[in-house]
């Protein structure tokens, strides 16, 4: 019974493009679609439903960890149709589980919407480039598309480390070898540190959450390596402040130098429903500048949102100007835009302003593509 529910209602999640497809006791199965939550047509899930369901598709390992600690997660291929990831979990003694859509095809930049000067930057030979933004902002999907770019276009060893493997990378102009925790490599640090062994040119560190990871990738963006990694944070600004308060106090000086030298850019997202449906991107861009970099080692991080905003000829933007710029070509709903805002109330005298045809700081001259305005 579990496997044929599993297949059907994976089945609908592919056909009408759902981002995910939860699955909790006493409700319907429901799709995220745009954004936005739409229960299926189905009967309300009982617990013996949750269970069947949860065994037809969780590894053994991962029943175990299910049992020990209450939540567990992996990915898993549906056929040649598509892949998931899942996180299983324990709520009220049940069983819930929410399997996100992994799509099958990478896609370019201009889809996206990605700031141009991301092709640059992932041409630099070391250096430490960081994705940010909440969960389900799109960090894989970007950093995917940076990585098939570089296969596609460079010879590089390319290493990722990864929990779960999402995206799979074929080897092309590339050599990709994709490590997954749990799997292949116990944990984030050691993986890290055996990768550095492996004759590299870029490592993905699929998240860098704790001191030990965090200093391990900068230390290999240091020694002539390309990292990309990612975070939970809504700012380059926020982004810079939270690697550096990682550390304990007494190390944050080194640290602010070493970052000054390795980090080369920051690029933070938020996705917003897009009229009349699907998604869209906006973003903040930082690319380090000698300036910058001068910025990060005095502890003067609380400059680098103007900096950004002097930064438009180096590709820079802020999220605010680029959620600015999605809504005024009509492509996010105000209230979306604002929601996401970093500074709500200046946004909407901003939006305001436009309305009545009072355009502030030569905005109309703003890039389209560094706006995420393309489809995605």
């Amino acid at each position: 019974m579990g496997t044929l529910l599993i297949d059907k209602l994976l089945h609908t999640a592919l056909t009408q493009k759902a981002s995910d497809l939860h699955l909790t006791v006493g409700a319907r199965p429901t799709l995220r679609l745009s954004g936005h939550m739409h229960p299926l047509n189905t009967k309300t899930l009982e617990q013996s439903d949750m269970v069947g369901l949860m065994k037809s598709i969780t590894p053994e390992r991962c029943q175990q960890e299910l049992q020990e600690v209450g939540g567990t997660d992996f990915a898993f291929a549906f056929g040649e149709l598509g892949r998931f990831r899942v996180a299983v979990f324990k709520q009220r003694g049940n069983i819930g589980m929410v399997l996100r859509r992994i799509p099958n095809e990478f896609l370019t930049f201009e889809q996206l919407g990605l700031p141009k000067v991301c092709e640059e930057l992932i041409k630099r030979p070391r250096g430490l480039m960081l994705v940010t933004g909440p969960t389900g902002s799109g960090k894989t999907t970007s950093l995917s598309s940076m990585l098939n770019w570089i296969n596609q276009n460079m010879d590089h060893h390319v290493i990722t480390i990864e929990d779960p493997i999402e995206y799979f990378h074929k080897h092309q102009k590339s050599l990709m070898n994709q490590r997954e925790i749990g799997i292949d490599v116990p944990d984030f640090p050691e993986a890290l540190k055996r990768a550095l062994r492996m004759d590299p040119d870029i490592i993905l560190v699929g998240e860098m959450r704790d001191l030990a990871t965090i200093s391990a990738a900068i230390t290999a963006a240091e020694t002539g390596h390309l990292v990309f990694g990612t975070l939970h944070t809504n700012s380059a600004e926020g982004t810079v402040n939270r690697i550096i308060d990682v550390f304990p106090k007494e190390q944050q000086d080194q640290i602010r130098t070493q970052l000054s030298v390795a980090i080369i850019g920051v690029l933070c997202q938020a996705l917003l429903p897009r009229k009349p449906k699907g998604m869209v991107a906006a973003y903040e861009m930082l690319v380090i500048t000698p300036a910058i970099s001068n910025l990060i080692r005095e502890n003067k991080t609380y400059r680098i949102d103007s900096s950004i905003q002097t930064g438009r000829k180096h590709g820079m933007i802020l999220m605010d100007d680029s959620l600015f710029n999605l809504w005024r070509q009509g492509i996010v709903e105000e209230e979306d835009a604002i929601y996401r805002s970093r500074k709500p109330t200046e946004l909407r005298e901003r939006i305001e302003l436009a309305k009545k045809g009072i355009i502030d700081d030569g905005d109309d001259d703003a890039d389209d593509e560094d706006a995420g305005a393309k489809k995605r």
